[in-house]
């Protein structure tokens, strides 16, 4: 596998035709972040190629906000990840309470990224911003 999506091969080819990429999980990181928050902000079934791309509406799941509903929640979005995100392995998904912000919806991503059968592990962050899109961050 490579560290960048095969359209961010290809225009890094066009921008640099002698380009060959570099391979370790290290150099992946950005892509992977760019490419986790093309999916966490897509709602399940607005991708026709793939309905289950994206993660499920969770307003009505977590109107009541129990212990149950975030495990749920954690591993829909486990799930996803694992599916349409092939160089993260291992991937497991928990909310995060804020202390600071009691409207803010974070979660902590642990994960491993592999590359070319190297493993590097990653910690990732998603919050929900105000405008309702999820950040990804390192």
């Amino acid at each position: 596998m490579q560290e960048k999506r095969l359209l961010e091969r290809l225009r890094a080819i066009e921008l640099n035709p002698s380009w060959r990429g570099m391979t370790t999980p290290e150099s992946a990181t950005p892509s992977v972040l760019n490419h986790l928050a093309k999916i966490l902000n897509t709602r399940q079934g607005s991708v026709p190629i793939a309905p289950d791309f994206g993660i499920p509406d969770f307003t009505g799941l977590l109107s009541g906000a129990d212990q149950n509903a975030w495990a749920e929640v954690e591993e829909a979005i486990a799930e996803v990840i694992t599916k349409y995100e092939p160089r993260l392995i291992k991937v497991q998904v928990r909310h995060k309470l804020m202390d600071d912000t009691a409207f803010v919806v974070a979660f902590k991503l642990s994960a491993a990224i592999r590359v070319e059968e190297r493993e590097s592990p990653v910690v990732f962050e998603a919050v929900l911003n105000a405008d309702g899109r999820i950040e990804v961050m390192e």
